[in-house]
C-alpha cells in the first residue's frame, strides 16, 4: 500500500500517477547536473584555497557568502524580470547554487574547530557565516532591484 500525498493544508490529495513522476524526471536531471557543476566549483575553490587546521575556513565562508549573493540576484531576476524556462530555477538555483554553497562543509568546519580546541574561532565562524550569508542575499536582492528601477527610467 502506498501513502497518499497531501497538499500544503494537510488534506489528502489524489495518489500520484506514473505520468506525474515521469514529468519530474527532467527536473531531477537538471538539479543533479547543476549540483555536479556547483559542487565541482566549490571543491576546486577548496583545493586552490585550503584551510590550515585550526584556522578560520575562509574558502568555505566566501563560497557561501558569494553563493548567497548570487541567489539574491538570481531570485529577483527570475521572479521580477525574466519569465524563465521551468527548468532554469531547479538547474541554477537548486542545482548549481545548492551544490556551490555548502551547509554540510560549514557544519563540519565548525565541528573541526571545536574538536581541535578552537571554540572562539568555531563560534565566530558559525555566527559570521550566518550573518554574512543572510546579509549577502538581502544586499544583492536590494541592489538588483535598485539597478533594475534605475534602468527603467
Amino acid at each position: 500500500m502506498t501513502a497518499q500525498h497531501t497538499d500544503s493544508l494537510g488534506a489528502p490529495a489524489a495518489p500520484r500517477r506514473k505520468s506525474d513522476l515521469r514529468g519530474q524526471a527532467p527536473v531531477v536531471a537538471v538539479v543533479a547536473l547543476g549540483g555536479v557543476i556547483g559542487a565541482c566549483a566549490r571543491y576546486g575553490l577548496s583545493l586552490g584555497w585550503p584551510t590550515p587546521p585550526g584556522r578560520f575556513p575562509w574558502s568555505t565562508f566566501w563560497t557561501n557568502v558569494v553563493g548567497c549573493a548570487v541567489i539574491g540576484v538570481f531570485m529577483v531576476v527570475i521572479t521580477e524580470v525574466w519569465a524563465a524556462h521551468r527548468l532554469v530555477r531547479p538547474f541554477f538555483g537548486t542545482g548549481v547554487l545548492g551544490g556551490f554553497t555548502t551547509f554540510s562543509t560549514y557544519a563540519v568546519d565548525v565541528q573541526k574547530l571545536l574538536d581541535a580546541g578552537h571554540p572562539r574561532t568555531g563560534l565566530a565562524y558559525l555566527a559570521a557565516t550566518l550573518l554574512a550569508a543572510l546579509t549577502a542575499v538581502w544586499l544583492a536582492a536590494s541592489a538588483t532591484r535598485r539597478v533594475l528601477k534605475w534602468r527603467q527610467r
